[in-house]
């Protein structure tokens, strides 16, 4: 008998793969099972999933392309990769989508059986690209996966077509055997979720498993891969979605906040997800209210903060200008708020899932008349729960509606998180009004509504119900102390102002931001926020590895800023503000510092890369004299792109 000699196995330190078929292959299912193998297997990642805007788009088409790509490796990283290194192509619409984002020499496992003279008709293509030399830049395997899967499958009584939808789990079992991924979980996984359907369990099981044989027993692959655990802090981890992230977050807040939450919230893409989530928490005191639409959603939201409850609202752009008016009544209140909004492409309906950093200016200005308010933005996916609990917190202390801007991005993206020791949170208190506040001249004492706080400029937080603290409520001006309504000039000045100085009262409980700046002798800063996080950082590290100084510098607090924010960006000679907009960050910092900020922007509903980013920093580098062209990687094309 003659023995199938074992594989060689050999190292890399990381990989990126993506995973990209029709809306309806199951690639988002495909690629979440990966990213827990990797995640339990102990490796750093990141994961990037893109789809189609509609339930089922047309099959076999270029816009029907749903994929998800997962960077893993074996040290820390911080975005979802650039180029993958394995392009797995469940048709030939996948393969044509994406084969232009490869690197020459990568790797792409292609479905046979979908190679028909139909789908390469409805991709586009005049010829199959498996056949000729298009693909000769790359490691090309053609693999009937669809084919081996009913095979794989053919004992347990499924039609063809429900023998099909299992091609997905061979695809992953072949790609789990390529980079010894832990197979285990995805069984224990398989056979919880197909629990009450037995054949579909065991088939998706067998199609699982047939494809890591595949692996291992066919010469199509020579090598197998290994990438060993990142090493990182001491501590429990999960995967977490910037979604869930968000959603334990909120729970952790009303918690520590000794607050019951109530989520008003109307069903939108990117935001949905943070609704299914708070539903199942009804054990820790969350109520959650699908309305009708997005104005009743937050109204039911404020009324709730009136109550004496921890009211959040959550949408995504269109809803927020849905809100507006809402969040205005929220701001002349002085209540406890929490808007999230999970920004996608614009306007209107634009882009539902892509992503964009576009709702800034809307968030600081959207509302008529002078309603200032905090607003605050995580930089990743398992950041969204340290933000939301910051959202929360000043929001309580500070009576004010407060807007949390997260995107697509952070909210599908996932990450390792470290769980946090909930015994060290910081208490929220809401410092709820007890009794009357004010002394009368004849030595009576009554309840005003609008006393100031003298630290915070916060009013009471007076739920209804509690004899003597009865007040006028409502959207009209309120008279300083009393809360009756007023058309008083004077008054209306000082309320305003008073309004806003609240707001800016703010940044001092913010702590001071913190400079990368290694050296100390960089002449060019980078700042952003938001999500743009990760791929500036990982463009600064490419640019500090080429011997260059680059400082970096990110907001968290975008309103009000920090308080040491203008004496770090005078340091510099040069600042470049990288976003997802038009440069609406850059708008704000020029207009209240007075700099020369130069904006560097991307609208395309994609996040910015790391190489792009590396390209945008030496083109600043080049502008003070400090690299020149030579030292920029990046072809002409991308580098103008980059610039504008």
């Amino acid at each position: 008998m003659t023995l199938t000699p074992e594989k060689p196995i050999k190292q890399v330190e990381r990989v990126i793969i993506r995973f990209a078929g029709d809306s309806g292959d199951g690639m988002q299912l495909t690629g979440d099972r990966f990213t827990q193998q990797t995640a339990i297997f102990g490796n750093d990642l990141a994961t990037f999933p893109s789809f189609p805007a509609e339930i089922r788009s047309p099959q076999g088409t270029i816009p029907g392309v749903s994929s998800f790509q997962v960077h893993f490796a074996s040290r820390d990283i911080l975005t979802p990769g650039d180029h993958p290194d394995v392009l797995v192509a469940m048709n030939p619409a996948a393969l044509k989508a994406n084969v232009s984002d490869l690197r020459a020499g990568a790797v792409i496992i292609a479905d046979t059986h979908e190679f028909t003279a139909r789908n390469l008709t409805k991709a586009g293509y005049d010829h199959n690209p498996l056949e000729d030399d298009s693909l000769a830049d790359f490691q090309v395997h053609p693999v009937d996966l669809t084919g081996m899967t009913i095979e794989a499958v053919k004992d347990f009584s499924l039609t063809r077509k429900e023998a099909t939808r299992s091609k997905n789990m061979f695809a992953l079992g072949l790609v789990s055997w390529l980079y010894g991924r832990p197979v285990e979980p995805t069984i224990d996984h398989l056979t919880r979720k197909f629990a009450g359907k037995p054949n579909v369990r065991d088939a998706n099981i067998a199609a699982f498993k047939a494809g890591v044989n595949f692996g291992e027993t066919a010469e199509v692959f020579a090598v197998s891969y290994e990438v060993k655990p990142a090493p990182v802090p001491k501590g429990r981890y999960r995967n977490i979605t910037g979604n869930l992230a968000l959603s334990y977050g909120i729970v952790a807040a009303g918690r520590l906040a000794d607050l019951p939450v109530f989520l008003g919230a109307y069903p939108i893409t990117p935001a949905s997800d943070i609704l299914h989530e708070l539903s199942k928490h009804k054990d820790f005191g969350v109520t959650t209210f699908q309305a009708e639409d997005e104005i009743a959603a937050i109204g039911a939201a404020l009324g709730a903060s009136y109550a004496g409850h921890l009211g959040i609202t959550s949408t995504s752009g269109p809803g927020m200008s849905l809100k507006s008016e809402a969040v205005g009544l929220a701001v002349m209140l002085e209540l406890p708020l929490v808007v999230v909004d999970v920004q996608r492409g614009g306007p209107s309906t634009g882009l539902p899932t892509k992503t964009e950093q576009a709702d800034l200016l809307q968030a600081m200005f959207g509302r008529n008349g002078e309603a200032p308010l905090p607003v605050i933005a995580p930089q990743s996916p398992a950041d969204c729960f340290d933000a939301a609990l910051e959202a929360v917190r000043i929001a309580v202390t500070f009576r004010t509606p407060v807007v949390l801007l997260s995107d697509g991005y952070l909210a599908n993206g996932s990450e390792p998180w470290r769980l946090p020791d909930v015994t060290s949170l910081p208490r929220i208190e809401p410092g709820f009004a007890t009794g009357p506040n004010h002394k009368l001249d004849d030595g009576d004492e009554d309840f005003l509504p609008y006393l100031r706080d003298a630290e915070t400029l916060a009013r009471p937080w007076a739920p209804p119900g509690k004899a003597g603290l009865e007040h006028r409520i409502g959207g009209l001006e309120k008279s300083d102390g009393t809360g009756n309504i007023s058309y008083d000039p004077a008054n209306h000045e000082h309320m305003v102002r008073v309004r806003q100085a609240k707001v800016d009262r703010v940044a001092e409980t913010v702590p001071d931001l913190q400079v990368d700046d290694p050296s100390g002798r960089a002449r060019l800063l980078v700042i952003g926020w938001g999500s743009t996080y990760g791929p500036i950082g990982a463009g600064v590290r490419r640019v500090r590895q080429r011997g260059f100084d680059v400082a970096q510098v990110h907001l968290r607090h975008l309103n009000p800023f920090p308080r040491n924010l203008g004496e770090i960006l005078a340091r510099y000679d040069k600042v470049v503000v990288p976003e997802m907009n038009l440069g609406q960050l850059a708008l704000l910092l020029r207009a209240k510092y007075l700099i020369d900020a130069e904006s560097r922007t991307n609208v395309r509903g994609t996040p910015f890369g790391a190489e792009e980013m590396e390209g945008i920093l030496l083109a600043a580098l080049t502008d003070l004299g400090i690299a020149d062209a030579s030292d920029n990687p990046i072809d002409a094309r991308v580098a103008e792109e980059a610039l504008r």
